[in-house]
């Protein structure tokens, strides 16, 4: 239920959980160069639990699908998921350790970011495609690049034919499966990964409208906000509040929970880009991922 008492659709989440080793110095360091810091910090992350929590926080039904290890990290984020109410009935355990990432953010709030997937590719397709026929009230399910996409595939297809609609982020990028574009109703690249995908970077509306993807897309754009191009290359351009920068990280994230939540709640498209944009701003005026997100108390304001 959402804070107003109407009930949101249910989202399933198909998706890496990892825990984020991250460490702030004005200046990241060059090859062969060592320099001081100014803070290191321990945080859930990974980009499937991080956009699981930020729909959560919007007051979505989230169910998380993936797999974590049997250690101390993975203990932690199933405390986590318990705590900010997602249902994790469909992640698993594994011998491998959980997933982590290494992240430094500099001065400008940028980031770089090296993932070590561990357990987050051992998730199993038949695990998968069980867990997304079982949820009941299936609405939205959501998927990204950090597990192995013959699972996302697998689970795209069982949730169309529920008739689910699905959004993919291809993030980080990796090559797209015609398979897989073919069952994703939604692509939420960032303008690395549209250049990725088209060939150049979202500098123009001529660019824009030339995608080729033929997707319901949306393209988001940091501190120029983010664009829906519609299948007919139509353009949609939502501007982001400007506000001052302190880590980027886990903010394409939270805009994908808020837009998965805002589309199963029932709100159009461009309405979710827009709450999506807002929430995403504010997350980057804290550090951290998760711990950077907003609550619904919080997000209320933001409308």
């Amino acid at each position: 239920m959402t804070a107003n008492g109407i009930k949101s659709g249910v989202i399933a989440v198909v998706g890496s959980a990892m825990m984020d080793l991250t460490a702030y110095a004005d200046v990241l360091p060059e090859p062969g160069q060592t320099l001081a810091g100014q803070l290191f910090t321990t945080g859930f992350g990974g980009k499937g639990a991080n956009q699981a929590v930020m729909a959560a926080h919007c007051g979505a039904e989230v169910h998380f699908i993936g797999k974590i290890g049997i250690d101390v990290f993975g203990k932690a984020i199933e405390e986590n998921f318990a705590k900010v109410g997602i249902h994790a009935k469909y992640l698993d355990r594994s011998e491998t350790p959980t997933g982590i990432a290494h992240i430094w953010v500099d001065g400008n709030g940028e980031n770089r970011i090296i993932i070590i997937p561990g357990a987050n590719h051992e998730i199993e397709v038949v695990k998968a495609v069980e867990a997304i026929e079982s949820i009941k009230d299936l609405a939205v399910v959501v998927a990204q690049c950090e597990i192995k996409q013959e699972v996302t595939l697998a689970a795209f297809k069982a949730a169309k034919s529920r008739g689910c609609t699905t959004i993919l982020n291809p993030a980080p990028f990796q090559e797209i499966s015609p398979e897989l574009m073919a069952v994703t109703d939604w692509i939420i690249p960032n303008e690395t990964e549209f250049r990725e995908l088209h060939g150049e970077l979202p500098t123009s509306d001529e660019v824009l409208k030339n995608f080729r993807s033929r997707k319901n897309s949306i393209v988001t754009l940091g501190r120029q906000g983010a664009v829906y191009i519609s299948p007919d290359t139509q353009l949609t351009k939502v501007e982001a509040p400007k506000v001052t920068a302190v880590d980027t990280t886990g903010a394409g994230d939270a805009f994908v929970g808020t837009f998965a939540y805002a589309l199963a709640s029932g709100k159009d498209p461009v309405s979710a880009m827009s709450m999506g944009v807002k929430v995403a701003s504010l997350s980057v005026t804290r550090k951290g991922a998760q711990s950077s997100y907003p609550d619904q108390a919080e997000i209320a304001t933001l409308s």
